[in-house]
């Protein structure tokens, strides 16, 4: 009678066991545990005025939408230059085409190749003068460089245009925009449209520099 009592509180407890290992294998993972900054951190409200979060990852959130728009537009671009890459290959294996134009579409396509090559390297020479982002982008004879940076100078982007005129040749116009987090995030048109009047002035002084 004993042993049969044992048996029947061994199973009992095998039974607990399983109905709580399935509960923990069924239930969501990851919950989200109550976070207390330190005392250090400064809190602000966020996007929807209601619930308040750390101040950096404000500034971070900022960075990331900035860095999904360069992605996007690097995206955009490469999905262009594919599409005239195939055009070009096909024209290359078209009997349709003479050599003279075979030949033609062929260094356009190794031009396509160099050109992207070219723009690649410069971002990473541009981050790697400690700029938080850069998007370089190659426009028949421009070459458009935009820099994510809190604070910049002429002398800052005349350096950048040096570089470039470095990688791309003497040949293309270089135009640098500087932006913010701050204006990049709230996408204003008009701090843009005032990153580019000072751009072309810098360009302008960049000639007369070089001239003295």
């Amino acid at each position: 009678m004993m042993l049969k009592k044992q048996t029947v509180w061994l199973l009992t407890m095998l039974s607990l066991v399983v109905v709580l290992s399935v509960y923990y294998v069924t239930s969501p993972g990851d919950q989200a545990s109550p976070f207390v900054p330190d005392g250090d951190a400064d809190m602000v409200l966020g996007e929807d005025g209601e619930q308040w979060v750390l101040e950096e990852d404000v500034d971070v959130n900022a960075e990331a939408v900035e860095g999904e728009l360069f992605e996007v537009l690097r995206m955009q671009l490469q999905d262009e230059r594919n599409a005239l890459k195939e055009q070009l290959t096909a024209k290359v294996a078209s009997n349709e085409f003479t050599s003279s134009e075979k030949n033609e579409a062929f260094n356009e396509m190794d031009e396509l190749v160099k050109m992207a090559s070219k723009e690649a390297m410069m971002e990473t020479m541009i981050k790697a003068l400690d700029y938080q982002d850069a998007l370089v982008r190659t426009d028949e004879n421009q070459v458009l460089i935009t820099v994510i940076a809190e604070e910049h100078s002429k002398a800052d982007a005349n350096a950048l245009i040096q570089l470039a005129r470095q990688e791309f040749g003497d040949t293309k116009q270089v135009n640098v925009k500087f932006q913010s987090n701050e204006a990049s995030a709230e996408g204003d048109s008009e701090a843009g449209a005032e990153s580019e009047e000072v751009t072309e002035d810098i360009t302008e002084n960049l000639d007369q520099v070089e001239g003295e």
